[in-house]
């Protein structure tokens, strides 16, 4: 992948946290209060229908399944715990466990994925999350247990969900928006019954609260979390999972440039070293990075093979027969002339060759056009 176009996949990548950052200030200023799951619910089902009427392509087979725990560890689970974190955690705690994130993607693609992470990997990720702990926590309070754990419990679904996604990738002919509708979809079906079951009806909505919905739906959600699985397809897991901070960092940022919040400096050097760290993440795992992988193909990444060493005077066969069967290939032997006398190189394909008084080799071909020999 080139520099520039991977640095351009990598900051499309990155809207995704961003965007997810602004959801705090958009749910404080613009929706009703006291209906996380509501909101929730509103931000994945519509969105994930809309999707799937866009595209127009349903799950075959093995995949219902594959989207449905796709759909419950990075929408229908994830969302649920991480409002009731956000509800029962003082300040930015529930953000200070999300951030160690990275840390438990690096954990799940070594077990998954057959990555072993390097040194700088894990001190980069526990570097990430010193300074989101800067930017986020105020003061000290009683921590909640059952808090800490759906904090836990959520960075783990999604870790796991952004891990998995990368190991399936998705069916041939499926593109990433169709794969996002599936999953928002399936997450929105998960959260209904639970939302309709803990908060009851659905709340009165004023102009402000249906934009504030719009916006969570369409921008923040529909288009957000295409950007994210697509970026899953084509960087490592360890490279999205270290944007993953951005997202605290941004509703920070916002707070501060919209809320009339303060930053302190304790915070803007959190700031930066979470932002530098997030950096480091992707510098570190550049040569790791391989191509989106959809329908066959290896789940641990891209197939290699191991250069040999040819000979001097030997011939290669091309890997696909020529268009006209009856044709006659010409290659010139060259270096040693013991080489003029060597065996003829054969293949699964039947050959006949013969080589004259010049050193000149001529394979007449009886394959049909355009077969692999391998």
């Amino acid at each position: 992948m080139a520099t520039r176009s991977r640095a351009a996949l990598i900051a499309l990548t990155a809207l995704a946290p961003v965007s997810w950052g602004t959801t705090y200030a958009v749910t404080t200023e613009f929706l009703p209060p006291d209906r996380p799951l509501f909101t929730a619910l509103v931000r994945a089902l519509p969105a994930g229908l809309l999707l799937l009427a866009a595209t127009r392509v349903l799950p075959r087979g093995a995949w219902w399944a594959k989207a449905a725990v796709l759909g419950a560890l990075n929408i229908g689970a994830f969302f649920p715990l991480l409002f009731l974190a956000a509800y029962r955690l003082p300040g930015g705690m529930a953000a200070v466990v999300g951030s160690v994130q990275p840390l438990l993607v690096v954990a799940l693609s070594a077990l998954l994925l057959g990555q072993r992470p390097a040194a700088r990997t894990l001190l980069t990720g526990i570097t990430a999350a010193l300074g989101v702990s800067l930017v986020v926590l105020k003061g000290t309070g009683a921590l909640d247990v059952t808090g800490v754990l759906a904090a836990l419990a959520s960075t783990a679904c999604m870790a796991a969900g952004t891990v998995l996604t990368k190991r399936w990738g998705r069916p041939a002919g499926v593109g990433p928006l169709a794969l996002t509708g599936w999953q928002l979809t399936a997450g929105g079906l998960l959260i209904a019954p639970l939302a309709l079951l803990v908060e009851g009806a659905p709340p009165a909505l004023d102009a402000r609260a249906v934009g504030g919905y719009l916006y969570l739906a369409l921008a923040n959600t529909a288009v957000g979390y295409w950007l994210w699985f697509r970026g899953i397809a084509h960087l490592t897991a360890v490279q999205v999972g270290f944007l993953g901070p951005l997202s605290p960092l941004t509703a920070a940022v916002v707070g501060w440039a919209a809320l009339d919040q303060t930053l302190t400096p304790v915070q803007l050097a959190g700031l930066a070293v979470a932002f530098g760290a997030t950096v480091v993440g992707q510098l570190g795992s550049r040569s790791a990075s391989f191509p989106e992988r959809t329908g066959r193909g290896d789940a641990m990444g891209p197939r290699t093979t191991t250069a040999r060493r040819i000979a001097p005077g030997t011939v290669i066969q091309p890997l696909y027969e020529e268009e006209d069967a009856s044709e006659a290939v010409t290659t010139t032997c060259s270096a040693h002339p013991a080489a003029r006398n060597a065996s003829p190189v054969t293949s699964t394909s039947h050959t006949a060759a013969s080589t004259d008084h010049s050193g000149t080799r001529h394979t007449n071909r009886s394959t049909p056009r355009s077969r692999p020999l391998l």
